[in-house]
Order: structure tokens, then sequence, then C-alpha cells
């Protein structure tokens, strides 16, 4: 197994959950916790990206970024990794690929927040992910409606199941909506207070 990389074992159900974690806070962590509670996850790894194609502004230093969800993530089951710096990808569709071939006996479950899902449509092959992996969505504070009548909430209705925990017993295209106790933390707003460095412009 390459240095840097999470071991895995054959069998296991791994969620994965992106992003610039710019910076990691509390609201992360929650939807990390739902997630391995409610969706029968045998873990769930942070990727750490190192930048947001769908952003002009650059994130913090990586080593910075990674320190912090350290510090916010504390669980056994939980991975904070730079997988996708290791790699060399960028487009979360291209690190799917490349983490589905690297441990192809692993289930991978993509984990995002609601408010993702309201703009999926515009990631890259967007649909070609939602037909490689299940895809959990986790209620965020304020989106909860948008991302219902999202394109691709409504483009992969018909592939919509009921319960989080049923993600491991359907083979994709599955997703599904999981409504949780909500934590409105935000990294935007830990920037605008000025309780993180900026990053780089």
């Amino acid at each position: 197994m390459r240095q840097g990389f999470p071991i895995a074992l054959k069998g296991m159900v791994i969620g994965l959950l992106g992003g610039s974690f710019d910076p990691a806070h509390e609201g992360h962590a929650h939807i990390t916790r739902e997630a391995l509670k409610r969706m029968g996850l045998d873990q769930v790894w942070w990727l750490v990206s190192p930048g947001n194609p769908l952003k002009a502004r650059q994130p913090a230093p990586m080593g910075d970024r990674l320190t912090r969800a350290r510090a916010v993530m504390q669980h056994p089951r939980v991975k904070i990794t730079a997988l996708e710096e290791a790699l060399g990808t960028r487009a979360t569709v291209d690190t799917i690929e490349r983490l589905r071939a690297i441990y192809p006996r692993v289930t991978f479950v993509w984990l995002m927040g609601a408010d993702n899902l309201v703009q999926f449509h515009r990631w890259g092959r967007w649909r070609d992910i939602l037909r490689s992996v299940a895809v959990g969505v986790l209620a965020r504070p304020g989106s909860g409606v948008a991302a219902r009548m999202s394109v691709a909430a409504r483009a992969f209705r018909v592939h919509q199941v009921d319960r989080g925990e049923t993600l491991r017993g359907h083979q994709p295209p599955v997703w599904c909506f999981v409504n949780l106790p909500l934590n409105d933390a935000s990294s935007t707003a830990i920037r605008a207070k000025g309780g993180w460095r900026s990053g780089r412009s």
C-alpha cells in the first residue's frame, strides 16, 4: 500500500467527505458522526482538498487545514487525509475513480451536506459520480427545500431511498437525504469573524 494512504480492509463501507475544510468546524464533525451512526459506515475519510475548482479564492495552506481538521474531528473511525493531493486529482469524479481502483474491495459512499446538493449539477461529470458510488446527503441549515428540488435530486429521484442504512445494500445509482439535528457552524462565517486565516488570493 502506498505511503500515506489509509489501510482499508476488504468488505468495509467507507464514507468520503470531501472539501477544502477552510477551516474545519463542528458542523463537519457533526455530520460525520451522524453519517457513521445513520448509514452503517465502518469508517469516514475526510478528503481535505488542495483547492475547490468552483471557487476563485484559494484556501489556507494544506498543513494548517489538516492540523485544524484533526483537532476538530477526533474519532477512532474517522481518518483525516490529504489523499487528493497525493493522488494528484482535483475533480471529485477523478478522486472516486482512483480510490475505487486502489481499494477494489471497499464500498465507498460519497457524503455531502444538503447545501452542496443544491449546486451538485455544476460539478464535473456529476451524473457519473451518482452512477459510481452511493451518495448520502445530510441536512444542513437553510438548504432542505432547495436540496430536495435541486437539479440532481430531481434527475435521480427514482434512485432515492428513505433511510441511510439501506445505502450499503444497494448498487449505484442510489442516494438518500438524511434529516438530523442541525448545526449551523460555517467555514465562511468563521473566516468572516477573523477566527481563521483568510488563505491565499
